[in-house]
């Protein structure tokens, strides 16, 4: 099948991973990636790998991480790198904390915005050593999310231009679900940051297909 070999080509094509260790199945442009890894980077370069390919609908991906050699530490070395690299992050609230456990990072706490959330997780993706982040910080928010939907829409239009007509949202309180469809995994990805970056979103649901 072609989009299976365009799949593997890509993977190839990209520096960070070594192919053969990821398994490629596809089933009406849904891929799924199955295997093992050496490192967290590498799982998630995949996933962003088989996305860039023409025709892919949807990505699931079964990779597990195996750390071996030079890129093993012990849980007391990734939890002091983990607590240096939240620290230093200017994006990460004080109020988040982390434990490690057999390399699995898990984030707590809480914060007002998605963005300290996600920059917590991405401020420990990538220490040596770690095969597995949960990002379990809660969100607070400071205001009202009465009028949630209205600016959600206005920052899909500004943002989503070709596409923010095609995209529905609905809302529960701070929860936004987004459905109908979009072009392209970015314009999805950028759908997403548009919502979140809303006043009172607590949840983003995400249920947009790609067009193709």
């Amino acid at each position: 099948m072609q989009l299976k070999q365009d799949v593997e080509a890509e993977l190839s094509w990209d520096p960070r991973l070594n192919a053969a260790q990821i398994g490629v199945t596809v089933d009406q442009g849904a891929v799924s990636l199955f295997g093992a890894v050496d490192t967290y980077p590498q799982k998630w370069a995949a996933e962003e790998a088989a996305k860039r390919v023409s025709g892919v609908r949807a990505v699931a991906q079964d990779l597990t991480v195996k750390v071996v050699g030079e890129h093993e530490r012990t849980d007391s070395e990734i939890a002091a790198a983990t607590l240096n690299a939240l620290k230093w992050n200017v994006n990460v609230p004080a109020s988040v904390m982390a434990k490690v456990q057999n390399g699995a990072v898990t984030l707590d706490g809480s914060v007002e915005w998605n963005f300290e959330r996600e920059a917590a997780e991405q401020a420990v993706r990538f220490l040596t050593g770690v095969v597995s982040v949960a990002n379990a910080i809660t969100l607070k928010p400071q205001v009202s999310a009465a009028k949630v939907k209205e600016k959600v829409e206005a920052a899909l239009q500004r943002q989503a231009t070709s596409d923010a007509n095609s995209i529905h949202i609905e809302t529960s309180g701070g929860k936004v679900t987004m459905t109908g469809h979009a072009s392209s995994f970015k314009s999805i990805h950028d759908a997403t940051i548009a919502a979140w970056a809303a006043p009172g979103v607590t949840e983003v649901v995400d249920r947009m297909t790609r067009s193709i």
